[in-house]
């Protein structure tokens, strides 16, 4: 099957251009904890129909997922990255934070999630609310992956992150 648009997976070791922008973000179709304008509330297109079912499937269920923060450009990384450092240490900032350009965000396949039941943060606490659980067994079934699992800090030089979901997308490569 012929893609239109490339899609990349990233990691420390296999970082993003500056001025990489996928081509095709959309807003993405669940409640978002920001305006609907913001570049945060974007995905590209083949998430779309994924994120809807998982979200659905989530209501269903009961629960109320939240989109927090989708893609994210560079120079935005960029201003997250220089504040965690400011304000919490350089060494927090390498367990949680990626170096611009070596953010999933940035491909448009990534996406943290919260819920009211844990005030819409971004806390290892998500992992214990039923939506959080709820993600842990189920994100597989829509085609996505935790990215940052707590047995796999080692492999993927993170700390846990239960909110932290990519689309496992078969067509993804390392850019080069």
């Amino acid at each position: 099957m012929k893609q239109e648009y490339e899609y990349y997976l990233v990691d420390k070791c296999h970082p993003l251009p500056a001025e990489y922008v996928p081509g095709d973000l959309v807003v993405a179709p669940i409640p978002f904890a920001a305006p609907i304008n913001d570049p945060k509330c974007l995905i590209c297109s083949i998430v779309y129909f994924p994120l809807k079912s998982l979200y659905y499937a989530s209501r269903d269920a009961g629960l109320c997922l939240y989109g927090i923060s989708a893609y994210r450009s560079y120079y935005r990384q960029a201003e997250i990255y220089q504040e965690s450092i400011k304000n919490r240490g350089i060494n927090h900032t390498r367990k949680y934070i990626a170096v611009p350009g070596t953010s999933e965000h940035q491909t448009g396949l990534a996406i943290d999630l919260s819920c009211p039941a844990n005030d819409f943060l971004l806390t290892e606490s998500f992992a214990d609310t039923a939506e959080g659980k709820w993600l842990a067994d189920n994100v597989h079934k829509f085609g996505f992956a935790l990215s940052y699992p707590k047995d796999k800090v080692k492999v993927t030089g993170y700390n846990y992150e239960p909110w932290h979901i990519r689309f496992t997308c078969k067509y993804a490569k390392f850019y080069v």
